[in-house]
């Protein structure tokens, strides 16, 4: 497997600052917005799902399943809890002992957990991905792939779509395992720690690569239909030329819209991959879709509210730079993102204003929120899961 150096965002933060003299220089956190509660988010239930993931780079969330809520923690912990109430139907450890003092060696889950039908996916940084039984959690199958499966594994037409750290797409039985293909993303020699996840439509998946391109692979065959570029990097430094598309892609109405670090915005035409409009503006994160606008955070962590049919900015929050915002999640008519100091922020979704503010725990949160029914879940970086109302 070749060699291939990989940098967190915070890493990517730190270079920058590297050599600064002088405050001015300096990359600083946005004091905590003051905010008059409109109204007071509610806490259901909090349960601690072992030790969660501290410091390290991962995109872990929580997933629901109708009655059932199923999380986990890096080191191999899964829950099955009850979504009304937060109690514990089973516990699963994947973590697996090394023979050496009776020690457990951690299963580095990663990239969040899928449920379909009666199986529960997740990938591991050590380029496995396993399926859980949702019942009782026991193991179906555990199987190797090509490389660290940090993204959300996505399951279509009975396969389960990885896409793995070295660049590597591959789509495995959903039954059994089997890889049944694999389709080559192509990766530069740097590039940011983290993995798009396809989107699937009109049996396509559509997934953003570290070389800045999206490209539609056929479901059935893992035959590549057309790959597009749309971020082109012309700066000298390393940083700089990063342009990785590491967000999951959204479909809509035959048009894909995806978003490049250090890059571009851009909507493309589903079947031929033709850029029907871009415009400069870079993340890394996930974005949401309502109506005639998509809701982002870009890299500098304003939030942002842009129009789907040109890439107009309809309004911008700048309150919030540098907070080390998660991916949005839209809830209950309102825009909600979380910090790494561990407050949830809710912004009104027409101008961008806040609304509301309510802090879960100090360890922050990374990972976008999840909606579950009429409620919202988040889960915080010690490994705490919060189930809450508006």
């Amino acid at each position: 497997m070749q060699l291939r150096k990989t940098l967190l965002i915070g890493l990517v933060a730190s270079a920058l600052l590297a050599g600064c003299s002088s405050e001015t220089d300096s990359i600083i956190m946005a004091p905590l917005p003051q905010v008059e509660n409109q109204f007071t988010p509610s806490i259901v239930w909090d349960k601690s799902v072992g030790n969660g993931v501290d410091q390290f780079y991962s995109e872990l969330s929580p997933a629901w399943d109708g009655t059932m809520v199923y999380a986990a923690d890096r080191k191999g912990l899964v829950k099955a809890l009850e979504l009304d109430s937060g109690k514990e139907i089973w516990s699963v450890d994947l973590s697996k002992r090394t023979g050496f003092l009776s020690a457990n060696l951690s299963a580095l889950l990663s990239g969040g957990l899928t449920i379909s039908d009666d199986k529960i996916f997740i990938g591991t940084e050590r380029g496995t991905v396993i399926a859980l039984n949702k019942e009782d959690g026991q193991v179906a199958w555990d199987v190797e792939v090509a490389g660290e499966a940090l993204s959300k594994p996505i399951v279509s037409n009975d396969l389960v779509m990885v896409h793995t750290s070295n660049g590597q797409l591959q789509a495995l039985d959903m039954n059994s395992g089997e890889i049944k293909w694999t389709v080559n993303m192509d990766t530069p020699s740097l590039s940011l720690r983290g993995e798009s996840a396809p989107s699937v439509a009109f049996g396509a998946a559509i997934v953003g690569g570290d070389n800045g391109r999206v490209s539609a692979v056929l479901l059935s065959q893992g035959q590549l239909i057309w790959q597009q570029r749309i971020s082109q990097v012309t700066s000298s430094t390393e940083i700089g030329r990063l342009d990785d598309v590491d967000m999951t892609p959204i479909i809509d109405d035959g048009k894909v819209y995806a978003i490049a670090y250090n890059g571009t915005l851009a909507a493309l035409d589903m079947r031929s991959g033709q850029i029907l409009w871009k415009r400069e503006l870079g993340s890394v994160s996930d974005m949401v879709l309502s109506g005639e606008n998509l809701y982002l955070v870009d890299q500098n962590d304003r939030v942002l509210s842009i129009r789907k049919s040109d890439g107009v900015t309809l309004w911008t929050q700048e309150e919030l730079l540098n907070r080390g915002l998660s991916a949005p999640e839209m809830f209950n008519g309102y825009l909600v993102v979380g910090d790494k100091e561990g407050y949830l922020h809710w912004l009104d979704m027409a101008t961008g204003g806040f609304v509301a503010q309510n802090k879960l725990n100090s360890s922050g949160i990374h990972s976008r929120p999840v909606v579950a029914s009429d409620k919202l879940m988040v889960q915080t970086r010690n490994g705490t899961v919060y189930l809450l109302t508006r």
